[in-house]
């Protein structure tokens, strides 16, 4: 399941009359004013749920046969960017459709309460004689945008996050590198069936006055089961933040939804090294997921590049967030010096209210290449979504090294796990914790909690380890016949928990 590859939006919405932008290069042009505000929208999104689902036009088969090598001989110059010779204090690129993009995406500006289209126009682009003749028609529009705004120096625009698939997108705290991706919705993911992917078919974005951090993009969703109204308020820094605010409209039952999904992708570690032939000691987006629980607990559960395909459930009531983490963020973790693997985000959801009963789901998929997305985290509603239902929901997603909230009395951090066959037979399992101001002088004191649904388990030792200043945690599993097993290992002092539960999944395929 390839997730980087997928396919996006939309037709155009309005015809329009264009006007030039600045002289020396073209800009991006606009097309007739219309009123705009989120509550039309949202009414739009209403509108289009009683109505049946309508596929929109493909552009022209010469965009969409474009390969690889060819899309790379197009690009936007920024010197035609929205915003672009004005006081605004951020940046707006496009992309250029085709490829993996058949569909076009309708974008809007928005100011003082008027919408005005983005019209589609080769001359934004700049492209080598390399890049082939390619017919041009109404139906074609741009896939996707970038923003970019004065994250270090003043009048450099860096860009911080892009919008561009279906309706994925991805964002970087500064001086980072982009890595795991968020999408509006998921439907169905890891079902026998099959996935619907919704479509981001039309993205507005509000010109920020002179001076304000805080760029609002609208979007809306289209898909055949569910429509959708988003509003993301966007701020960019060491940690970019995202307020999103979503009105969703069922055409069908929706039993089988993913609020909030994120998609990264793990190839190998510690867990898995012996089954790749590479000079990298590691390879992934995001190392584990974490979970801070509607009753308390921290729970990291590391990632796995399963041989079958998997699916965990962790069952919660108003959870209090939840990510796919990168921990690891030493450039010799990977030892990659073009991936860069060491400075990609980490990214936090949290519930903007209770979300109630539900479970935070984890579809691992099996991947022999790095270019796949095989991991998905998201929120699973518990009850089902009724057809002609509307379903409301607000999160902050945050875009970092380390952006999931702290506290005094947070737990020891699982920082690396490790595992390998012993020659006696069985296999080991290493858990470094970092340390923190509540590790104990004598280890006595420590309780070790190390549990398996199948199979038997060692209790265990423990350990100081000199080269982190925190404690690992060996134990040693037996499989005995078991195909399959759920650990669960915690150090506790007292009835209090010393450690996040570590919770992993061992499986024979």
């Amino acid at each position: 399941m390839l997730r980087r590859e997928l396919l996006a939006s939309i037709a155009a919405f309005a015809a329009a009359t264009p006007t030039l932008g600045w002289a020396d290069e073209p800009g991006l042009q606009v097309g007739a004013p219309a009123r705009f505000d989120a509550r039309s929208l949202i009414q739009r999104a209403r509108e289009m749920a009683a109505e049946s689902y309508t596929p929109r036009p493909k552009i022209p088969k010469s965009w969409r046969d474009l390969t690889y090598d060819q899309y790379r001989k197009i690009w936007f110059d920024s010197r035609n960017a929205l915003w672009e010779g004005t006081d605004a204090p951020q940046r707006v690129d496009v992309f250029p459709p085709g490829l993996y993009f058949p569909q076009a995406v309708a974008m809007f500006e928005v100011e003082d309460g008027i919408a005005r289209p983005l019209l589609f126009d080769m001359d934004v682009f700049d492209k080598t004689d390399k890049f082939p003749d390619v017919e041009i028609d109404d139906t074609l529009g741009y896939s996707g945008l970038r923003l970019r705004a004065e994250l270090h120096k003043p009048r450099i625009f860096e860009e911080y996050a892009v919008f561009q698939g279906a309706s994925y997108f991805r964002g970087i705290g500064a001086g980072e590198s982009y890595g795991l991706s968020a999408r509006g919705l998921a439907i169905k993911t890891g079902d026998p069936e099959g996935e619907e992917f919704p479509d981001f078919i039309g993205l507005w974005l509000e010109r920020p006055t002179h001076g304000d951090d805080t760029i609002v993009v609208h979007a809306l969703l289209d898909s055949p089961s569910v429509t959708g109204a988003y509003t993301f308020h966007i701020t960019p820094g060491e940690v970019l933040h995202m307020h999103v605010s979503a009105h969703l409209f069922a055409r069908t039952e929706l039993r089988h939804i993913g609020i909030a999904p994120l998609t990264s992708m793990f190839l190998f570690d510690d867990t898995n090294r012996q089954r790749f032939d590479d000079f990298r000691p590691a390879v992934h987006d995001s190392d584990g997921l974490l979970i801070h629980n509607g009753g308390g607990e921290m729970i990291w559960r590391p990632l796995a590049n399963p041989k079958t395909l998997q699916i965990s459930s962790f069952v919660d009531v108003n959870p209090k967030g939840f990510g796919l983490m990168q921990r690891k963020r030493a450039l010799e973790d990977y030892n990659d010096l073009e991936a860069h693997y060491h400075n990609r985000p980490s990214l936090w959801v949290t519930p903007g209210e209770g979300w109630g009963k539900g479970a935070v789901a984890l579809v691992e998929i099996p991947a022999d290449l790095e270019v796949y997305d095989n991991i998905v985290a998201y929120w699973r509603p518990a009850e089902a979504i009724p057809a002609g239902s509307e379903y409301q929901m607000t999160y902050q997603l945050d875009w970092g090294a380390d952006p999931a909230p702290t506290s005094e009395a947070e737990p020891m951090r699982v920082i690396n796990t490790a595992a390998g066959a012993r020659p006696e037979g069985g296999r080991v399992f290493a858990i470094d914790f970092a340390p923190n101001d509540h590790m104990p002088e004598d280890l006595d004191t420590i309780t070790k909690v190390v549990t398996t649904s199948a199979g038997t388990v060692t209790e265990g030792i423990l350990q100081r380890n000199p080269a982190t200043g925190g404690l690992r945690l060996a134990f040693t599993f037996m499989p005995e016949e078991a195909k399959l097993a759920e650990f669960r290992v915690q150090l506790r002092l007292g009835d209090a928990a010393l450690t996040e539960l570590w919770l992993y999944r061992w499986t024979t395929t």
